[in-house]
């Protein structure tokens, strides 16, 4: 029996996936979160076979969460699920741990199909999310798209740049020798501008707006 864990910050998606593979004879959903925050305590005392995580999610995204729990615990297996065919997101999630990749339209048989693969050590990444990485390609920047945000200051370019290389705000408060509530003010600054909540939300806008060119 494979077990599993959902992780979404919707009611109705943690309802309809779980009714929908608690029906399969080899699969049971035994638990499901609200957030990436919830799990991480949960799994202090049980590890599922897989679990399938939401990407964005206030307060921890899926992204930072799947960093965590892979160091935690290596041996389970996340699958992201998402509305967003990002090509850098999914590159994010597999990077920090993912073991495959899930547009949240994926009907029945494909999750299934999903599950099988990365229970089996394969990576699994639907047609669609397939199709996004391969259009990762100098062309896609070409056709910049007009920016409906207010334009960023130079150390907030500097910031940015080194949250998308994954620094923690005492990296960067070190590396520009500038003090961490400096750092933590301009953040919440660039959220602000980009009209996000959360780090999954800046990297999409980002690359979705090509903010920094």
């Amino acid at each position: 029996m494979t077990e599993l864990y959902i992780v979404d910050d919707h009611r109705m998606v943690l309802e309809g996936l779980s009714l929908l593979l608690n029906g399969e004879e080899d699969i049971k959903v035994t638990q499901t979160f609200n957030s990436a925050n919830e799990v991480i305590k949960a799994l202090e005392n049980h590890v599922p076979d897989i679990i399938l995580m939401d990407i964005n999610m206030p307060e921890l995204n899926g992204i930072e969460a799947t960093k965590i729990i892979k160091k935690a615990h290596p041996e389970v297996h996340i699958i992201a699920l998402s509305m967003i065919s990002e090509s850098n997101l999914i590159k994010l999630m597999l990077k920090n741990g993912a073991t495959g990749y899930l547009h949240k339209n994926a009907g029945h048989e494909e999750i299934k199909n999903a599950i099988k693969q990365v229970l089996s050590g394969k990576k699994y990444l639907s047609e669609e999310i397939s199709d996004a990485l391969l259009n990762l390609n100098q062309s896609e920047w070409k056709a910049k798209p007009d920016s409906p945000f207010p334009k960023l200051s130079r150390r907030e370019e500097e910031i940015l740049r080194l949250i998308l290389d994954e620094k923690t705000t005492q990296e960067i408060s070190d590396e520009l020798f500038i003090s961490f509530g400096t750092v933590e003010t301009h953040r919440r600054n660039i959220m602000i501008k980009l009209g996000v909540k959360n780090t999954a939300g800046l990297v999409r806008v980002v690359y979705e707006y090509h903010i920094l060119g």
